[in-house]
């Protein structure tokens, strides 16, 4: 994934994020908008890398981990579901230049997608 694809990524989520969750403009403001763009250069980050070393554990391990920290900041995993599967529709709405690196993106957001679900389903 390109600079260019990455920042559009970002800037898209983040937007449709605020966009359907406005009550989250008056609990963080700008700072939380922010901080929404750099989690999800932080999801994308994490993607490549798994995506490099050919190993959806290393994404699934981040999901927990990431899990973790936020429910225990009060930020419910439905959220961060909602985020990967925004993630899924940008990459399936407006693509990658490599085919297959998208196709692997898709397939560990939705295993990391799966793994939240019994997460939730345990509380």
């Amino acid at each position: 994934m390109n600079k260019k694809e990455k920042d559009r990524i970002v800037h898209n989520v983040a937007e449709e994020i605020y966009e359907n969750y406005p009550f989250l403009w008056e609990k963080f403001g700008q700072n939380g908008r922010d901080r929404t763009e750099e989690d999800n250069y932080h999801h994308l980050d994490h993607l490549q890398a798994a995506y490099e070393m050919n190993s959806s554990d290393f994404f699934i391990d981040y999901t927990k981990w990431l899990n973790n920290v936020l429910t225990s900041r009060n930020v419910g995993t439905h959220l961060i579901i909602d985020n990967f599967e925004r993630l899924i529709a940008q990459f399936q709405n407006f693509g990658l230049e490599d085919e297959n690196e998208q196709r692997v993106y898709v397939e560990y957001l939705q295993t990391a997608i799966q793994h939240l679900h019994t997460l939730s389903s345990k509380r």
